[in-house]
């Protein structure tokens, strides 16, 4: 078996001081102190091209997620289907996703991580293609397509990371785990914008699903290209390393045991004994309840409003207005791309002065967007503009979260585990948030107005008092990262001494 650690750089250091805790992917640089430092060589340009493959290939991977919320209307409209039944769409999607998850994520920490996303990336672009030509009388095939669409992708949102994660260390690694994120809330705006765009120049929404694929090929020659066919993986070593920028256990010598490999099942035993992992993986399902949601409804929502506003008419033509997708996209990325950013900034200047400033900076942001958004849902009848700015502001705190959440994981987890960390939050992330939020919603909103006189007023109205349930899950999302502050720095310590 292949030696990951063989050309690392080994070293011994002692206990660091107060001043010098700094840890995680957004890590500064440490200070010198009382301990043997160890030289390295900065990452090469070629480190550089695989991560710029990698966030290219996750913005097509999100661009293939949103697509559907971006022309929901027209496809609701073409294939008949209640919000119940159009809520099931992207939880069939979501389901598939997290339920390959685990799979990918045992696969990715033990065999060829380049292959594995090279299969991802074909399937899901060809399984694409082929759903724009799906006709109205089989709805059924659509579902179908959006489920397998699901298992590609969850090949590579559980893997790409730690690729990225074991290429770069300290600063370095802040920075492209930053942008790699960036490109989460990005390829959703441009979902949204694609889809919309498209449905608006050709007449014909079907043409959104046709133009991702042709990026996808794309991403696959370059990921043949530019990507090595085995990347090495940190030891627990070099993982001190990259944390803190000196070595915390002792260097490894010839004939010396290695820490034995563990079965998944152990894996799995050993992160839920983790609370960290455990609260923190709890808080993003919030998260992910929450974006799942507004993702897959907010311009339809918007479209009922502005009806009952009498802003616009009632959409009667075959293809429908997609304006307020094109701007929920814009708002999407502007908020995501700076919400990302703040967020590891943030963790980044916090944790000099506080030791528990990841999980506070995510409870508090929970607790600020659960307000905005819902400002958002109590004026959406009055105040269409007011609407967009607080929702902009709630999807903004949102976003906040997603590297902070993401270095959690990576600190206080052991680096053989973190691929199957990944997998099992993906999974309890989207089994009790994304994957059942667009549905719910839906079902609720049905329900109000089974009960009620069928008409556009009651058709916004329901939408809106279904809404309120995701404020109250962001107000629990951020209790959840509250009760992870409790436990990170000890969990942290506990995986650095592994």
């Amino acid at each position: 078996m292949q030696n990951p650690g063989a050309h690392e750089n080994r070293g011994l250091r002692s206990q660091p001081s107060p001043e010098e805790l700094n840890y995680g992917a957004t890590a500064g640089h440490v200070r010198p102190g009382p301990f043997v430092s160890v030289p390295r060589n900065g990452p090469a340009k070629r480190d550089y091209l695989i991560a710029a493959v990698l966030c290219y290939a996750n913005l097509i991977n999100f661009m293939d997620w949103f697509l559907v919320p971006g022309i929901l209307l027209d496809i609701q409209k073409y294939f008949e289907l209640s919000d119940e039944d159009t809520g099931l769409l992207q939880t069939v999607f979501i389901l598939c996703y997290m339920l390959a998850a685990p799979i990918f994520g045992y696969l990715g920490d033990r065999y060829n991580r380049k292959i594995i996303l090279g299969a991802g990336i074909f399937f899901w672009s060809g399984v694409t293609l082929g759903s724009s030509f799906i006709s109205e009388l089989c709805y059924w095939i659509f579902f179908l397509s959006r489920g397998l669409v699901g298992i590609g992708t969850a090949s590579y949102s559980t893997i790409a990371p730690t690729i990225i994660a074991d290429l770069f260390e300290e600063g370095k690694r802040t920075t492209m785990l930053c942008i790699f994120y960036i490109f989460i809330p990005v390829g959703s705006g441009l979902g949204y914008v694609l889809a919309a765009g498209m449905a608006d120049v050709t007449g014909d929404w079907h043409w959104a699903f046709r133009i991702t694929p042709c990026m996808g090929g794309l991403a696959l020659v370059l990921l043949i290209l530019l990507v090595p066919h085995r990347t090495p993986r940190r030891t627990a070593a070099h993982r001190a390393l990259s944390i803190s920028g000196t070595i915390r256990v002792a260097a490894e010598k010839p004939g010396v045991q290695r820490t034995a490999k563990t079965t998944w099942c152990q894996d799995v035993v050993s992160l839920a004994k983790n609370w960290s992992f455990v609260w923190s993986s709890l808080g993003l399902t919030a998260m992910a309840f929450v974006t799942g949601a507004l993702g897959t409804w907010i311009p339809l929502f918007l479209y009922r409003a502005q009806v009952v506003q009498g802003i616009v008419s009632p959409c009667l033509q075959e293809t429908c207005d997609s304006s307020n997708s094109l701007i929920f996209g814009g708002i999407t990325i502007g908020t995501g791309i700076l919400g990302v950013i703040t967020g590891a900034e943030a963790a980044r200047r916090l944790r000099k002065i506080n030791n528990k400033a990841d999980p506070l900076i995510c409870a508090t942001s929970m607790f600020i967007s659960a307000l905005c958004l819902y400002i958002a849902l109590m004026v959406a009848q009055t105040n269409i503009l007011s609407t967009f700015i607080f929702i902009a502001f709630g999807e903004l705190f949102l976003s906040v979260n997603w590297v902070v959440v993401t270095d959690i994981l990576l600190y206080v987890v052991t680096p053989r585990r973190q691929s199957t960390a990944i997998a099992l939050q993906i999974l309890v992330s989207h089994l009790l948030g994304d994957a059942g939020s667009p549905y719910l919603i839906g079902s609720i909103a049905n329900a109000i107005q089974a009960k009620n006189a069928d008409s556009f007023q009651w058709s916004f109205w329901s939408m809106q008092y279904s809404f309120v349930t995701c404020a109250f899950v962001g107000v629990f999302g951020g209790g959840f990262f509250l009760l992870a502050s409790f436990y990170i720095e000890e969990d942290r310590k506990e995986a650095e001494s592994l």
